[in-house]
């Protein structure tokens, strides 16, 4: 079969249900080291890379020395989950429905070691997965477009084949700057209006709502 063609998908917030627990992990790692930022902040900041989240949370004029340790502090925090991390409902039946219509699934995260092993177990659907864009493999996450050309760099195919599958504004603007066609998904918590504004051709509730609705749909 000739793979022609990729879906790109973020991970949190997408196809697993871990929005809300990076709110409250990161959080915690914040009031532990001062600052009270409003969990409705944190969870509008989610998607970002550790260090930008930190700065659009706390600004450029932070202690920039400690951002190392609340990345840390979350990461603590937030892997006492990992063995329990929960799939959004169809989430491993869209990759692999795509992967048998011949799509090359790709997906494109700020996660990396421990924690993206985690992920793709709660999705177990590694055999329809060709590859993974980690936050280790750019130097600019999400809004920047490397994550997403990373993904198609990996996948051979151009952004004109493409389509990016995600849950917040930072997706969605990456996968416009990428130059592919983007999907939104608001079982991350961000509303439809905010992912249309930011480059969503498409919404829909969750994978499951994306898989039914496969044919009239980006990916058809």
């Amino acid at each position: 079969m000739d793979r022609d063609r990729a879906a790109v998908f973020d991970v949190d917030g997408t196809l697993v249900d871990t929005n809300h627990l990076h709110v409250v992990t990161w959080w915690e790692a914040l009031r532990q080291a001062g600052h009270h930022v409003p969990m409705h902040a944190v969870h509008r900041a989610v998607g970002l890379g550790s260090t930008d989240l930190i700065a659009h949370l706390l600004g450029d004029d932070r202690d920039k020395d400690r951002d190392d340790e609340l990345s840390a502090a979350h990461k603590a925090l937030y892997g006492q989950y990992f063995d329990r991390l929960p799939a959004l409902r169809d989430a491993g039946e869209l990759l692999g429905r795509l992967h048998g219509d011949g799509w090359t699934v790709v997906l494109a995260t700020s996660a990396s070691g421990a924690e993206l092993g985690a992920l793709r177990r709660a999705i177990d659907a590694d055999e329809a997965i060709t590859a993974t864009a980690s936050a280790d493999d750019v130097e600019r996450g999400k809004p920047a477009p490397e994550p997403v050309e990373h993904a198609l760099e990996l996948a051979g195919v151009p952004a004109e084949r493409a389509v990016f599958v995600g849950d917040t504004v930072w997706d969605m603007r990456a996968g416009r700057r990428a130059g592919v066609r983007c999907v939104g998904v608001l079982c991350g918590g961000i509303p439809r209006a905010d992912l249309e504004e930011a480059g969503a051709e498409a919404v829909y509730d969750d994978p499951a709502h994306l898989l039914a609705s496969l044919g009239d749909s980006p990916l058809a």
